[in-house]
């Protein structure tokens, strides 16, 4: 299983609708996927039209008050999901009483490597907090995502040096990558921060851009992914083209998760 984590230090880049649509778009190319809303928001959970509130969620996989497997919903996209509640930012205060609470999440998803080709993570804005740490813990590649508006591309520098000192600081070994979203080409500015964003981030930066659309909106609004609103958009083309790049990227430093034995407890249950 390649776990990758959709990353910013700031909302509104669009990790989101990154998250929940490249999930599907692997989905439609047969591969298992798991996605694991780390937000307290839910808003990946709300994008598959499922309540985090009234069922298991990953809080209780990282306190420990349930398996993953119990918490994992099957969604019907194509994809498995781990919902999040609001609960999820007591995670932490409750850390603070933890040894190494940033592995938690990478022990978990261990029991479930072997039932997955992939595990997308949806990280919260903030970058130095436990959760965006777990993330990183458990990842093979980290994916940068970064809106082509002002000031994104000094934003996103940042946020990198962010994220390799957090890897630094706990041992981690993952690739980043970076990702342009919210592109529209028929601005000026637009055009020349993609350009500017290939010159500075180099083979590190995807050739797939995510277009600006109404139709990723909509599909955020009904709780579905775009493929299943509207799949013969630009958008639902936009992320096929991504996934397809992905699966053709070969990881120089990061890792895939190895599965441990484990004891089956169940398939997930339906949302």
């Amino acid at each position: 299983m390649r776990v990758l984590s959709l990353i910013n230090q700031k909302g509104g880049c669009g990790k989101t609708t990154v998250a929940v649509n490249l999930a599907a778009a692997l989905g439609r190319r047969e591969q298992r996927v798991l996605l694991v809303d780390l937000d307290p928001q839910g808003h990946a959970t709300l994008a598959l039209s499922c309540d985090g509130e009234s069922c298991a969620s990953l809080r209780d996989v990282l306190t420990a008050r349930t398996s993953i497997r119990s918490a994992i919903r099957r969604t019907p996209f194509g994809i498995d999901l781990l919902p999040a509640a609001e609960s999820l930012a007591e995670f932490e205060e409750a850390s603070a009483r933890m040894l190494k609470p940033e592995t938690v999440l990478h022990d978990a998803l261990q029991d479930v490597a072997d039932e997955y080709d992939w595990a997308l993570l949806d990280c919260p804005a903030r970058a130095d907090g436990v959760l965006s740490a777990n993330a990183l813990r458990a990842s093979s590649i980290a994916i940068l995502v970064v809106e082509t508006g002002a000031f994104a591309l000094q934003g996103a520098l940042r946020a990198r040096r962010i994220f390799e000192r957090t890897a630094r600081a706990q041992g981690s070994r993952f690739d980043i990558r970076v990702l342009g979203t919210l592109f529209d080409r028929r601005t000026k500015c637009g055009r020349e921060l993609l350009l500017a964003m290939h010159s500075r981030f180099g083979p590190d930066m995807f050739d797939t851009v995510v277009r600006e659309s109404v139709k990723l909106r909509e599909a955020a609004a009904r709780g579905m992914p775009v493929q299943f609103l509207a799949p013969r958009s630009g958008s639902s083309d936009d992320f096929a083209a991504l996934a397809v790049e992905l699966a053709a990227t070969r990881l120089r430093d990061g890792h895939d998760l190895v599965a441990r034995t484990v004891s089956r407890e169940g398939t997930p249950a339906p949302l």
